[in-house]
């Protein structure tokens, strides 16, 4: 499993927008990405930290691969959406554990 976080930095006088926005491009964008098996969007707890957002795909060529499709460049294309001025700190890791109880 490849997981790609992304921490993005939104002030909270535009958090409810941001939300609003972010999570309709993930409902309408990334359906049916391959590879692609889990999103979210995670709301920090405490003012100051960043919003979280992950994806878990198969592979580092499965995310690759969506960085080259229209869904990206749809996910992408409003350069004036809530959120997407905000400064945001991408980051990759491969899954070496996984335990659920």
């Amino acid at each position: 499993m490849y997981i790609v976080s992304n921490r993005i930095n939104v002030g909270a006088d535009g958090a409810g927008a941001f939300e609003k926005v972010f999570t309709e491009s993930m409902r309408t964008t990334l359906a049916g990405v391959p590879g692609l098996h889990r999103v979210t969007l995670q709301r920090p707890a405490r003012p100051g930290l960043p919003y979280v957002s992950t994806m878990e795909f198969d592979s580092a060529d499965d995310f690759k691969a969506w960085l080259g499709s229209d869904s990206f460049k749809k996910s992408h294309s409003d350069d004036q959406a809530p959120g997407m001025q905000a400064p945001s700190e991408v980051e990759m890791h491969e899954l070496i554990e996984d335990i659920s109880f």
